[in-house]
């Protein structure tokens, strides 16, 4: 990474910042790629990334309609976990908080990982048993360390939580020692950065209008900017998946609604692990600039806004102000909503589809950030070769089957 000093920085400062070097290309589209991939959040870009890095392929587009990382990737909390129930979800989510160990210096980029620590609290005894089974299944995958905790510890580690609250006392918790959180912009453009140092092209501001076909097979997409032809396509939209999958002429079982989160003013450190109470739909933490990072669960209704719904800060609040009641006095800073695509058992399709050589990434719902170097991987080798070893129980298959990945429990409701 380039160094500037102090002289640079004020000279920059003086000349409105428009001397300094772009972290990627801004270039024309070409009349085709190799592969397209369209969308330029952090599914998009991973995959990209993973293509050159383990793949050899370069000659390759990523396509945004609006600005990198504007959607989902940009509008989230941020969580870093991998104790889920099913093998197939653990060990493509194990997968990704492995990368995420190494990516700075992978990246050449510092992303901000903090293994801080994830707690996630039993409050009812049905989520005991649940979160219990699910450290015994970790502990057979040999994802270590996950352990369940009882309130005494947990009231150790997290001394500004109420867990005797009349509503919401806390039984236990499930507790990830390597869970974490990382910077989410620093993610997008540390691997923007590099697949542009591959000679990958970032076209920014260039909507899909249509994909086009021939035989059964795509051949390319039409856009905002003009026609690009591909042998090879990768929709990786999220919320919008649905309707690009329109556009080739095929179905998706998911459906997008609203999950939003907000900050509150900055104040001292208070919590430094990540505390997710998935029977009230919450979850906290703290960042780096001291703001908690406070939120909730889906709306209950389909729709593509990015504002969500005044009932749910209400509802998860005054729930969090019960569970932690020194938070009450603060004022909140900012909020903010990102459209999540849900499947029916909460589980991710990373899938070839009817139409030959296009492939499909989504339906992360509330947990995508946390699989994003994992994905991309698995979607990576998935494109190269026609198959995929983390992807192969993640196809769209498994529903015409009825091989559900179900993952309600150890996904919860907020991650």
């Amino acid at each position: 990474m380039k160094r500037y000093s102090v002289f640079a920085i004020a000279r920059e400062a003086l000349r409105w910042h428009q001397g300094w070097e772009r972290a990627w290309r801004s270039t024309e589209p070409k009349a085709s790629y190799d592969v397209v991939i369209v969308g330029a959040g952090g599914h998009g870009l991973a995959t990209a990334y993973y293509l050159g890095k383990n793949f050899g392929i370069t000659n390759v587009a990523v396509i945004e309609k609006g600005w990198l990382g504007g959607g989902n990737s940009g509008r989230n909390t941020t969580i870093i976990r991998s104790n889920y129930l099913e093998n197939s979800s653990s060990a493509i989510f194990e997968k990704a908080r492995s990368l995420y160990e190494t990516l700075s210096q992978d990246l050449n980029y510092n992303i901000m990982f903090s293994p801080r620590g994830l707690l996630m609290l039993a409050q009812t005894e049905h989520e005991v048993r649940g979160y219990k089974r699910t450290v015994h299944a970790n502990q057979l995958q040999g994802i270590e360390p996950t352990e369940w905790l009882d309130k005494a510890r947990v009231k150790e580690i997290v001394p500004i939580l109420n867990v005797d609250g009349p509503r919401y006392p806390v039984l236990g918790a499930q507790y990830q020692a390597r869970g974490g959180t990382a910077r989410h912009d620093a993610v997008n453009w540390g691997l923007a950065r590099r697949c542009s140092d591959m000679g990958m092209d970032i076209i920014q501001q260039t909507e899909v209008t249509g994909i086009r076909t021939e035989g059964g097979r795509v051949t390319g997409v039409d856009t905002t900017r003009g026609y690009i032809g591909t042998k090879k396509l990768g929709i990786v939209v999220a919320g919008h998946s649905g309707v690009l999958a329109g556009m080739a002429g095929f179905r998706l079982p998911i459906e997008s609604m609203a999950l939003q989160a907000w900050v509150s003013e900055p104040i001292k450190p208070c919590i430094d692990v990540v505390v997710m109470a998935n029977e009230v739909h919450g979850y906290i933490s703290q960042s780096d600039k001291g703001e908690l990072v406070l939120g909730g669960g889906t709306d209950s209704f389909n729709h593509y806004s990015q504002r969500g719904s005044f009932h749910h800060i209400e509802q998860t609040t005054r729930a969090l102000i019960e569970m932690f009641p020194i938070i009450s006095r603060l004022k909140m800073l900012r909020q903010w909503g990102g459209i999540v695509d849900m499947t029916g058992d909460r589980s991710p399709i990373l899938s070839k589809t009817p139409v030959e050589n296009i492939f499909i990434n989504c339906g992360w719902g509330t947990g995508g950030f946390k699989a994003i170097p994992g994905s991309g991987w698995a979607m990576a080798e998935l494109m190269a070769k026609g198959e995929g070893t983390l992807a192969s129980e993640f196809g769209l298959d498994r529903f015409r089957e009825g091989r559900f990945i179900d993952e309600s429990v150890a996904a919860g409701v907020a991650h």
